[in-house]
């Protein structure tokens, strides 16, 4: 009895070792890859900010073209050289990257010459729409492409295959915009359920429940339009993900053993293809909040992609460096998130190797 006690605690102390072990392990594998994150970066960042240095234009110039008939010419030159002061145009470029880089690591992303006034106050906003427009998306995507790919591998070859093949090829084809155009003119002006644009109707004063509501009502019809755009593609790649799973030696010794259909291809070949649907989800979320870009445009839904159009054609450059520094910094913990989730979905994976 006394035996059987000590191999249990030992047992026990072994394994909270292993596992601590393990937690160890992970710890340090997410460390290592946000110091090869930072590096990278740091690379991009100087990148994108000699790229839009060389892009022809004078910020300083653009901020008072609306006051040069305005002015003296005295008057004029002396606000240029002190905006451009102001704006640290003046320094060598190397150090006006430092010093731009600097305040970037602070929180400080520079200042709008478009919207006269910090770029982090003026995206806050923006970026809280882009967020509720996406999320919902690719939640709602996930829901309806896994079941249904999964769906289309069981019944492969079957007219339900095939029909949801020669839909989602169709869809998978047709540009964002043309979707969006179709969408438009079926649910905005032949059946007019839903607005064509705007994030809230224009002078609503509402709060809470009832600006949330109208909020929904706007997001609707983009909303379909990410979902009926994406789901063709992430369909596809379930569905070719499943087919190669359920073609392995396993699937027909988990069947030779008499394990239902529903145990073979939820436990078995599901969890075995989920390596490569990790690997195109995580492509695919990126994709969704770069394809807001173009959406965004098309239904004038104040966000981050529509903000990031309007800074390019103002030459607002500051607010077009923080917003492709966004893009940036989803890309890669977008790639951290999809290293960590290969660990999870399958064993043989190790971190920190």
């Amino acid at each position: 009895m006394v035996f059987q006690i000590a191999m249990q605690i030992i047992s026990y102390k072994l394994k909270k070792r292993e596992l601590f072990s393990g937690g160890n392990r992970v710890v340090k594998y997410i460390f290592k890859r946000l110091i090869y994150l930072v590096f990278v970066f740091v690379i991009i960042s100087v990148v994108l900010f000699f790229v839009y240095k060389a892009v022809p234009g004078d910020p300083a110039a653009v901020m008072l073209e609306g006051s040069r008939l305005t002015m003296e010419p005295e008057q004029y030159d002396q606000q240029y050289k002190q905006l451009r002061e102001k704006l640290g145009l003046d320094d060598p470029l190397p150090v006006q990257f430092a010093i731009w880089f600097g305040n970037v690591i602070q929180g400080d992303l520079g200042y709008s010459t478009q919207y006269r006034m910090d770029v982090k106050d003026v995206i806050t906003q923006p970026l809280l729409n882009t967020i509720k427009l996406n999320i919902p998306a690719v939640f709602l995507v996930m829901i309806i492409t896994i079941p249904l790919g999964i769906a289309t591998a069981v019944k492969k070859n079957t007219l339900f295959d095939s029909t949801v093949q020669v839909t989602s090829i169709i869809g998978y084809s047709m540009p964002t915009f043309i979707v969006a155009l179709v969408c438009i003119f079926i649910f905005a002006i032949k059946i007019p359920l839903f607005p064509i644009s705007g994030v809230n109707s224009p002078g609503f004063e509402g709060e809470g429940m009832a600006r949330a509501l109208d909020t929904l009502y706007h997001m609707a019809l983009p909303l379909i339009v990410i979902i009926l755009g994406s789901i063709g593609g992430v369909t596809r790649y379930v569905r070719a993900a499943m087919i190669e799973a359920l073609h392995c030696d396993y699937i027909r010794t988990a069947r030779a053993k008499g394990l239902s259909e529903k145990v073979v291809i939820f436990s078995h070949a599901f969890r075995n293809a989920l390596i490569p649907v990790v690997t195109i989800l995580t492509g695919w979320v990126i994709s969704v909040f770069a394809g807001s870009i173009v959406l965004e445009s098309i239904f004038l839904w104040n966000g981050i992609g529509k903000m990031l159009i309007d800074g390019l054609v103002q030459r607002d450059f500051s607010i077009v460096l923080a917003m492709q520094l966004f893009y940036v910094v989803l890309s890669l913990l977008g790639n951290l998130i999809m290293d960590i989730g290969y660990a999870f979905v399958d064993p043989r994976v190790k971190l920190g190797g």
